[in-house]
């Protein structure tokens, strides 16, 4: 199978060529080799390679950024997912395309399923919704994964703020009142993988994320105690749990973002990422 991957240096990217089955050919691009809001460049690569699907793991993620930089992040997370999905379409490949669980205002108190009413609230979410729509549109057959609070041994990420952050200071307060799915990237690379794999493709939108929701002050004990348990001398900082209002941010962030995986475990068999069981992994190999 020949692979068009963008976004190849983050760490959804590194994840997904980290497991790159060995006979799969690849084209693992970024925004210096192949800037995918100049469609034409993307049609020209993809006509090129002629692959057999193009898996988008760019993005444009910073949250709060996004609020001052409205048109660069609904190019990135707009323009150019039609240009990688109508490029697919053009060279009869699938599509793979990775969206947020910030489609969602975060004001249910239930998992949010494929068939919920996204309302996004920030910039983000908004431009994010734009690529789902606007993939579906120019590539009916696209997969749409949405996915929540990735993290890994890559990139920056909570789970290496944390861990920084624990080594600078003898205490931390975390935000306690948002609610979501911690996602190991490297499952998540798995899952595409296992559906490129699939005879028959399947297509619409899926959700694909971590098994147990936590709050944000959970994840943080969760990776203190993970970190103690393989390292004897570390030294996790006091954690204190302060709600949303006392850590203003410029870009809203939905107090409840939980995934229902069920469609993706029923349908094509995969089951939710064991985020506890990837981060001791995680955690391990940052302390190693």
């Amino acid at each position: 199978m020949r692979i068009l991957l963008t976004g190849s240096k983050g760490q959804l990217g590194r994840c997904f060529k980290d497991r790159l089955p060995e006979d799969w050919e690849i084209i693992a691009a970024d925004s210096a080799t192949l800037d995918i809001t100049d469609a034409a460049a993307v049609l020209n690569m993809a006509r090129s390679f002629q692959p057999d699907a193009i898996v988008n793991a760019a993005a444009y993620t910073a949250v709060d950024q996004a609020e001052s930089e409205h048109d660069k992040a609904f190019t990135v997370n707009g323009t150019a997912v039609h240009n990688l999905a109508a490029a697919a379409r053009t060279v009869k490949a699938r599509f793979i395309h990775v969206s947020t669980d910030y489609v969602f205002g975060g004001n249910s108190k239930t998992p949010y399923t494929e068939t919920s009413l996204p309302e996004p609230a920030g910039v983000y979410g908004k431009s994010k919704l734009a690529g789902e729509l606007l993939a579906l549109a120019a590539h009916p057959d696209s997969v749409i994964l949405r996915t929540a609070w990735v993290f890994s041994e890559h990139g920056n990420n909570f789970v290496k703020t944390m861990l920084r952050l624990a080594a600078e200071r003898s205490e931390l307060s975390v935000v306690s009142d948002q609610i979501g799915n911690p996602t190991y990237a490297g499952d998540l690379a798995q899952a595409m993988i296992d559906i490129l794999r699939r005879p028959a493709a399947p297509r619409g939108i899926y959700h694909f994320c971590g098994d147990k929701p936590v709050s944000w002050y959970e994840f943080a004990e969760r990776i203190f105690q993970t970190a103690a348990g393989h390292n004897p001398d570390f030294k996790a900082p006091v954690l204190h749990a302060i709600g949303t209002e006392a850590y203003p941010t410029p870009a809203p962030r939905p107090s409840y973002s939980v995934l229902d995986c069920n469609k993706i475990r029923t349908e094509l068999d995969i089951a939710p990422s064991d985020w506890q069981k990837a981060l001791g992994e995680v955690v391990k190999q940052l302390a190693g």
